[in-house]
């Protein structure tokens, strides 16, 4: 593996890191606890991101453990300004911020994908860019279900 591909592995590395860290700041603001279960679930993914990029950096190449899945586009955080975080924190907005960081990522991983040519690490980091956007999928339908419940007249 080359050095320069070794360094954007590390910066991944750094970046699942960070995004644990943030999950795990952002679940101490959220005052439902089924959103916290969910933002721990979410911090628990990218850990598990952090130690498939750690194994790929460490020569375990077996990208098949993460695969390209049809994701649900719902374009929420494109067209929804991200929230301020605060101490206390909405429900509808952590996972508004959520969307947010996953769209980010999800872009990194892309962007980073589209600097390869086809091969080991273009495959790699499409699939981790297809991560994110499961993540970003998730943290979308859970926000519309906050901000717009439904309500028993439809």
């Amino acid at each position: 593996m080359d050095e320069k591909l070794m360094a954007l592995i590390d910066t991944a590395i750094n970046r699942e890191e960070d995004a644990y860290v943030f999950y795990m700041d952002l679940r101490k603001r959220a005052a439902d606890t089924a959103v916290k279960d969910t933002l721990e679930y979410i911090a628990a993914e990218e850990k598990k991101h952090r130690a498939f990029l750690v194994g790929y950096r460490d020569g375990d190449f077996d990208t098949q453990s993460l695969r390209l899945s049809d994701v649900t586009y719902y374009k929420i955080a494109e067209y929804q300004q991200e929230p301020e975080i605060t101490e206390k924190m909405s429900s509808a907005d952590v996972y508004l911020v959520a969307s947010h960081r996953e769209l980010r990522s999800h872009k990194f991983y892309t962007e980073l994908a589209n600097l390869h040519a086809d091969g080991e690490a273009r495959s790699m980091l499409l699939k981790m860019a297809n991560e994110e956007l499961k993540h970003k999928e998730k943290m979308e339908y859970l926000y519309s279900n906050a901000a717009f419940p439904q309500t028993s007249g439809g």
